[in-house]
């Protein structure tokens, strides 16, 4: 038994939205539903996975566009980010006229997550960190036994996330990095918000916005 999954990119953002599945159960969770629904439906179809649930790192329209709609259209729960990020998902309709992409409603998850949690996948379960610093609620999905994380906009292969919009905070971005995320192992699978995927160990090695001798 163990947890698998599977990147999506989706949007003009070209955002990674994620299927989460336990093998044993061929129940998922998908993280991210940005857009795109037809791509995300396919993934599960051909996989022959049952959705379960609908997971958001943030708030910010490329992650939880398609949100509302893929869960109502599966009666399933949407769980996530933390409610600091309540100040996003309600400018979702503004966040659309702003960005280019289709209206789409503000949006209150079943479920708002707090540092400690943990959201289960079929039989598997993942842990949930709190990472504020490119939006307040931030939160990432950590599964110790499949060595991953689902890192949204926090961590990039090279980079970390944007803190220039309201509400960011750069070093409240950097202290979620060194003092939750590195302390994981570095061999843990990164997916990322955007781009390819990486490892903690590489991050902690090469990045150039997290120099620190500690961490390599």
């Amino acid at each position: 038994m163990s947890l698998k999954f599977h990147v999506i990119p989706v949007t003009p953002f070209a955002q990674n939205c994620s299927i989460l599945w336990c093998d044993q159960t061929q129940r998922a969770a998908v993280v991210d539903a940005g857009g795109d629904l037809e791509l995300i439906e396919n993934a599960l179809a051909t996989r022959n996975l049952t959705l379960e649930k609908l997971l958001l790192t943030h708030g910010h329209i490329d992650h939880a566009g398609a949100a509302a709609e893929l869960a109502a259209s599966h009666a399933v729960p949407i769980e996530g980010p933390q409610r600091e990020d309540a100040f996003w998902l309600d400018q979702l309709p503004q966040q659309g006229t702003m960005f280019g992409f289709r209206q789409v409603p503000a949006l209150t998850p079943d479920r708002w997550l707090e540092q400690g949690d943990s959201v289960t996948v079929g039989e598997q379960t993942l842990q949930v960190l709190h990472c504020p610093g490119h939006t307040p609620g931030h939160v990432v999905f950590y599964s110790e036994p499949a060595a991953l994380l689902i890192a949204g906009d926090v961590l990039f292969q090279g980079s970390i996330g944007r803190t220039d919009f309201p509400m960011g905070n750069h070093a409240q971005l950097l202290n979620a990095i060194h003092d939750k995320l590195f302390t994981l192992p570095n061999a843990t699978t990164v997916v990322t918000g955007h781009g390819p995927l990486t490892t903690l160990g590489d991050e902690k090695r090469s990045n150039p916005f997290l120099a620190d001798a500690r961490y390599r």
